[in-house]
């Protein structure tokens, strides 16, 4: 995809929706032949770590998101600008999430039901702009529309002024503060676990 010309108020016309069967086309076309990242196809968090290498193969942790999708499980939130996807943020109850069930660091610090936010994955062409901040907001108004009480998320906080593209698809810090995450516990010093509460006024 080559670089598109981004007027300045780009980030007010993007718009988002859940990933369903209707746009699971545009999924395809964000991630790429690479799945994002290594054929992962945010399969990472929700898999054993065995059965997600062996997804890596024969496109299995794309199919793996497709059952999901087809099954209408929640799964996520696209982004789009002028009908393009640009941003993807993975967004389901928590318990979806296996890596997240089975941390020792981000163990869950209460019984209350809880949507999590464990990664995100923005088209390069479209990073460093504000969009992650966007895409929570996004999420946010969904979140309300549905009724969903507790958004919960795990970013990191870098330790070196330069970041690097890696960190960036657990979530930056500063762009959940922006968007009206608090902290809620701090086990990890550099990867907190966040909540916004959407009932809060």
């Amino acid at each position: 995809m080559t670089k598109p010309d981004i007027d300045s108020g780009f980030l007010d016309q993007l718009t988002f929706e859940p990933l369903t069967k209707a746009n699971w086309g545009k999924f395809v076309r964000l991630f790429g032949e690479r799945g994002a990242c290594g054929n992962c196809w945010c399969m990472w968090p929700r898999l054993r770590k065995q059965d997600f290498r062996e997804g890596k193969e024969n496109e299995g942790n794309k199919l793996a998101m497709k059952e999901l999708v087809w099954a209408g499980k929640p799964t996520g939130i696209l982004g789009f600008y002028e009908d393009l996807p640009i941003a993807w943020c993975a967004f389901a109850p928590r318990e979806d999430f296996l890596k997240l069930e089975k941390s020792r660091v981000h163990k869950r610090i209460d019984v209350q039901p809880v949507w999590s936010i464990p990664c995100f994955f923005i088209d390069k062409n479209f990073r460093r702009q504000g969009v992650s901040v966007q895409l929570l907001k996004g999420i946010i108004e969904y979140a309300r529309r549905e009724k969903i009480e507790i958004i919960e998320a795990y970013p990191t906080i870098p330790t070196q002024e330069k970041i690097s593209d890696s960190f960036l698809w657990i979530g930056l810090y500063k762009s959940f503060e922006r968007a009206g995450f608090e902290v809620v516990d701090n086990t990890s010093k550099n990867r907190p676990m966040m909540r916004f509460y959407t009932n809060k006024l």
